[in-house]
């Protein structure tokens, strides 16, 4: 069940992350940090749908881990297009958000999975 919520959350803010870049190379003709952020952003989602099939606990726990790296990295090129302003703050606040909440639930599910082993 909860990784099922995680799951959607992430594969909501990938699409928030996905038309945060069409917008920011679109408008702002600004290519190499919005790439950034769609590449670190959507690979969230990505390494979570991989731990649905990871081989061994130790598996998963690594495909998590790598999610939370991604949203880590993510965290940091969302705070970079804030302050050099190539990013709304309202959207920002919003990007932000929703990461910090994927954040937690990655470790939560690290931590228990970790418990279990």
């Amino acid at each position: 069940m909860r990784e099922s919520i995680l799951k959607n959350k992430s594969y909501h803010f990938a699409v928030l992350i996905v038309k945060t870049y069409k917008i920011i190379s679109s408008e702002k003709k600004e290519y190499t940090l919005s790439r950034q952020l769609l590449k670190s952003g959507t690979s969230i989602g990505a390494n979570i749908r991989e731990a649905e099939f990871a081989q061994s606990n130790k598996d998963f726990i690594n495909k998590m881990s790598i999610a939370l790296k991604e949203a880590n990295e993510t965290e940091y090129w969302l705070l970079l297009l804030k302050d050099t302003e190539f990013i709304k703050i309202e959207d920002f606040n919003l990007l932000i958000n929703h990461n910090k909440e994927l954040i937690k639930m990655l470790v939560s599910t690290i931590n228990t999975m970790k418990s279990k082993i």
